[in-house]
């Protein structure tokens, strides 16, 4: 498959170099973790004349034979070099039983620069802060984005590759793929095995069916107000029985799994962040289409989800915002600033664009206010509110 630099997270990997802490590449399935460290083991080699790379990837047969602690320790151990730089690159680290405990021995003798990969469902924020305490730092891969699909494909930016980056999604390895359907049935599979052999065998999961019946309802209503309430009244109604509690962990199984992102309301008016009825977002909008077929599809829900996933590749604080009864698609706090964004797929009609300039102008602390949408046009404003078009903003093109 081919390779790209993936400029943001390898930055991530070459800033961190001098940290002593355990480096932990996490993210979906086929989100490109393996290829990251691909990348960052070139940077090494052209970087460090006297580095040492030891390198297990344990979807290799050849290291089959290190599937316990024990022998993985003393693999490592064999292959330290004295007066080099030894870096140890473990990739799928759950095969190996009891890893940890030879992580964290590795950690102690501090004679390794460690970074390690492995299924979302074992190397969650959670799972990590159990294992490691305190002595990692985890980067966080997400699917392609719209910039790095255009440098796959060495595509320039226009209308039409935006409209063929929301059909194909990030998940690159369906790339390789000639037709739609094949395309789609990869990503299906990877839902699959995210679902099946992560998530419900992790956490033990005994209706299979309903769980499948909650992934699926949050994949139809990405970018609505979702609550556990609402969602165990849905399935209630449909004579499927569920508190909302249960319906919450299930929430929180496919988040700390990366297929969904949450982001929390803020109070604009307040200036207060509120703890419940969050916004979900795919971790990449193409499953929606694998699973559930593009025909009756919100494209607009679509188009937020994509700039959803932008917001948080490139901010730290993300938020739905609310203000009086009326909603602001996302606030961006950055620092001592603030960004208010409206997201629209055609802002052509005069009543359209009417409605989405009407929230952001009954804001008044003089912040930067944006419309992103399909305008193909450069930037240009109205009574103050910076109109965007979407792909030149996803692209770079464009900024606030």
């Amino acid at each position: 498959m081919k390779l790209i630099n993936r400029e943001t997270y390898l930055r991530q990997l070459i800033d961190t170099l001098e940290s002593p802490d355990i480096k932990v590449i996490t993210g979906i399935r086929r989100s490109g973790k393996s290829k990251l460290l691909e990348l960052f083991s070139r940077h090494i080699k052209k970087t460090f004349t006297t580095s040492n790379i030891i390198s297990i990837d344990y979807n290799l047969d050849k290291f089959s034979n290190l599937l316990n602690y024990k022998s993985l320790l003393d693999y490592v151990k064999s292959k330290f070099e004295k007066q080099k730089v030894n870096f140890l690159f473990i990739d799928e680290i759950q095969m190996c039983q009891d890893f940890e405990k030879a992580i964290i021995s590795l950690y102690t003798e501090e004679k390794y620069k460690i970074y390690i990969t492995g299924s979302n469902a074992f190397l969650s924020g959670n799972e990590l802060a159990t294992l490691f305490t305190g002595r990692t730092f985890s980067i966080e891969i997400l699917p392609f984005s719209y910039c790095e699909f255009l440098k796959y494909y060495n595509y320039k930016n226009s209308y039409d590759i935006f409209e063929k980056y929301i059909e194909e999604g990030g998940l690159s390895g369906s790339y390789l793929y000639k037709t739609t359907k094949q395309k789609y049935d990869y990503i299906k599979e990877i839902i699959n095995v995210l679902l099946l052999k992560d998530i419900i065998k992790k956490y033990k999961i005994r209706n299979e069916t309903l769980f499948n019946d909650i992934f699926l309802y949050l994949v139809n209503n990405i970018s609505n107000i979702t609550s556990a309430n609402n969602i165990a009244e849905y399935c209630t109604s449909n004579n499927r029985r569920i508190d909302h509690k249960t319906v919450n962990n299930y929430i929180n199984h496919l988040c700390s799994t990366y297929a969904f992102y949450k982001i929390k309301r803020y109070d604009i008016r307040g200036k207060k962040y509120l703890k419940s009825n969050e916004k979900y977002y795919l971790t990449d909008h193409a499953i929606r289409y694998a699973l559930l077929g593009t025909k009756e599809l919100d494209r607009g829900r679509l188009i937020e989800n994509i700039v959803a996933l932008e917001l948080l590749r490139r901010f730290d604080e993300i938020y739905v915002g609310i203000l009086y009864k009326t909603e602001i698609d996302f606030v961006v706090i950055n620092r001592d600033e603030k960004v208010y964004i409206q997201v629209c797929d055609n802002i052509s009609n005069k009543n359209t664009l009417d409605r989405e300039l009407s929230p952001l102008l009954k804001i008044k602390d003089g912040y930067k206010k944006v419309i992103l949408a399909n305008t193909q046009q450069p930037k240009y404003s109205i009574e103050g509110v910076s109109i965007i078009d979407i792909s030149r903003w996803l692209s770079k093109n464009d900024d606030f």
